[in-house]
């Protein structure tokens, strides 16, 4: 496992730094190469500039409470932000999700759950906000609207 030269793409799992189960890190974490989070992170994951070929991967026990940045992530665990992947993003039947996801390409097996949006880096509309309107009514409308725009500008 440690130390291979296999890449992920073949199918292999490349791990440069691993945060055991019992680990608990709480502020900001930069990497390069594989990442293999079996214990709980606070705090934003991101790859370094320039590393392309940052791997995330968050075990079925792992955690994390903030957003994260990588060329590939993969989840089995639970996240609590968004995600940001420039290249893919794989949801395991156990993962768990809050946050919005931005990706390339997506794999979500039977059973992950998402609480967000999917969003793909190339659409150049997102669903604005909620407004702060007391007339549900007309934010319905609005609602409505934004979607059907949103399905224009995907097709």
């Amino acid at each position: 496992m440690f130390g291979s030269n296999k890449s992920n793409r073949d199918g292999h799992l490349v791990v440069d730094a691993l945060i055991g189960a019992q680990v608990v890190i709480r502020g900001d974490v930069e990497f390069s190469g594989g990442l293999y989070v079996e214990g709980t992170i606070l705090g934003k994951v991101i790859a370094q500039d320039g590393a392309s070929n940052a791997t995330l991967t968050v075990a079925e026990h792992g955690a994390i409470e903030g957003e994260i940045r990588a060329q590939v992530v993969v989840i089995s665990g639970r996240l609590d932000g968004d995600v940001h992947a420039t290249e893919r993003v794989e949801l395991t039947p156990s993962a768990r999700v809050t946050g919005n996801i931005h990706y390339q390409m997506v794999e979500m097996h039977a059973g992950a759950q998402l609480t967000g949006r999917l969003i793909h880096s190339s659409a150049q509309m997102a669903l604005p906000p909620p407004s702060g309107e007391a007339d549900e009514g007309k934010g319905k409308d609005k609602d409505t609207a934004a979607r059907k725009k949103l399905a224009e500008a995907m097709a």
